[in-house]
């Protein structure tokens, strides 16, 4: 059985494994890597998605300055094991961390990523087309 919580210092080495697994050696060289570089996620918005003891699944989100400087939090990376794809694990995953966000009174939530799979949940690029990433 699949159960989202927050993360924990014992889930980084597998959630790195994960992240690698899903995106490349070339994951450390994204623009939004440059955001998240050197830095930990928001309070309390680190989810994993784990099968018992076997984390399947992660969602953060980082507290960013967007725009004219007004305060954001940014989604990703959000990863899913290959083995454990198409079961809507990703999708509880990311509304889970929008949830939280909300709930904890972050009022803007921004992502560079697929827009298809992204927009079910609500995301659009009309509202950050203006907005430039380092």
């Amino acid at each position: 059985m699949i159960t989202l919580r927050h993360e924990r210092p014992a889930d980084i080495p597998a959630r790195e494994a994960l992240l690698d697994q899903a995106f490349g050696g070339t994951r450390l060289r994204k623009t939004s890597q440059r955001l998240r570089q050197g830095r930990l996620p928001a309070e309390g918005l680190a989810f994993v998605a784990a099968d018992g003891k076997r984390v399947v699944g992660t969602a953060r989100l980082w507290n960013i300055a967007c725009g004219s400087g007004e305060p954001a939090v940014l989604l990703g990376p959000v990863a899913v094991e290959a083995s454990c794809r198409n079961r809507g694990i990703g999708a509880a995953l990311v509304r889970r961390a929008v949830h939280e966000a909300r709930r904890l009174g972050h009022h803007a939530v921004i992502l560079v990523g697929d827009s298809l799979y992204y927009s079910r949940f609500g995301f659009t690029g009309e509202l950050t087309a203006a907005v430039r990433l380092p």
